[in-house]
């Protein structure tokens, strides 16, 4: 990914950024119900983070937590944090199978995906395995509602929509997880992050987060 790549979209995102007294008091709120909401559930799903920890080191070799790069608000690159899913040499296993790896890059996601855990076929299904975000939107990086993460190399393909979903923090759940999740098209999945992003709320955010624990609960498009 090229830096004048990422210098222009860091641009045209903080030229999106909504700076009106009623845009930065909506920030003001979210950003409060994202540290309120977000240390409330660290503190009481702490015994779980255990659990699935000890579960991880039970079921193969490999660290805990997995750091994926990817893009925050404005286009500044942070760590996001998820419980491993994958095996250690996951590239390997993907290398050696050229016909995976090309719908991989069509589809951006697999099903029958080899390279997952007997664990973390368990934390995908139940939606767990990106629980240690919430220290990402603790450190407000991440918001608790917004749209999907970019990575940088995914960055060029979104063209000029790249400024507009820049222009505020990528969310552990939005529309898309709503929709359908893994289960929805990539053009889908675009087209509601723009539209939460163009129609963003206080009051949208609490309907979303409480339409992910229905979501979640039902398994719609989780693998």
């Amino acid at each position: 990914m090229s830096r004048t790549l990422v210098t222009g979209v860091r641009r045209a995102s903080l030229e999106l950024a909504d700076r009106s007294v009623q845009g930065l008091t909506r920030d003001a709120a979210k950003r409060l119900l994202d540290c309120v909401l977000a240390g409330l559930a660290l503190i009481a799903l702490s015994p779980l983070f255990l659990l699935i920890a000890l579960l991880i080191r039970l079921d193969g070799p490999g660290p805990v937590l997995y750091r994926r790069r990817v893009l925050g608000r404005g286009g500044t690159g942070f760590d996001a944090f998820k419980f491993r899913t994958m095996v250690v040499n996951g590239d390997a296993v993907l290398a050696a199978r050229p016909e995976l790896r090309a719908r991989l890059a069509a589809e951006h996601k697999l099903r029958y995906d080899p390279r997952v855990t007997r664990a973390g076929h368990l934390l995908r299904r139940l939606s767990l395995d990106e629980l240690p975000q919430l220290f990402n939107v603790l450190r407000g990086e991440m918001s608790l509602v917004g749209p999907r993460m970019i990575s940088p190399p995914e960055l060029a393909r979104y063209g000029d929509q790249a400024g507009e979903l820049l222009a505020v923090r990528p969310g552990l759940t939005g529309l898309w997880q709503v929709s359908g999740r893994s289960a929805l098209e990539p053009g889908s999945r675009v087209r509601l992050d723009l539209e939460y992003v163009r129609t963003r709320s206080f009051w949208l955010d609490l309907k979303l987060l409480l339409l992910t624990v229905t979501a979640v609960a039902g398994g719609r498009g989780a693998y």
